[in-house]
């Protein structure tokens, strides 16, 4: 069984768009992508189910659903890399949260800080033939 760890201090918030008011995909589930305050990029992409969405903003410590496992996962229980909710925003169509966070550590489960490390093509590179 791994070791919980103790969840930081993030502040509480009351969402101005409650869940009712968010368009969810067909899962029942709020895409969020998430974003590192301070260098802008792109850690992760998650979901949240309502109970999440819920306990983020009471919490200010970001909190998801996990599709695998189908459970609630506060990130950084288990490893000690939360993510401290610096900001919340709703796209314009209000069906994806962008997620601005102090990031603890990686974001990503393979200990990379982020997610996004396996590069598909550079553009701005000469193509080899």
């Amino acid at each position: 069984m791994e070791e919980k760890k103790m969840m930081p201090q993030g502040r509480s918030r009351k969402p101005a768009i409650p869940w009712s008011g968010i368009k969810l995909g067909q899962d029942g589930l709020l895409p969020v992508v998430v974003q590192e305050y301070g260098t802008n990029q792109v850690l992760m992409v998650a979901y949240m189910n309502e109970e999440a969405y819920n306990r983020t903003f009471a919490t200010g410590i970001m909190t998801y659903w996990s599709r695998s496992r189908q459970e609630i996962w506060v990130k950084g229980m288990t490893s000690g890399h939360f993510q401290k909710v610096h900001s919340l925003t709703l796209d314009c169509d209000l069906d994806t949260l962008l997620a601005v966070v102090d990031q603890t550590g990686a974001a990503c489960h393979t200990g990379s800080h982020s997610c996004f490390f396996n590069l598909d093509a550079d553009f701005d590179a000469p193509e080899r033939g």
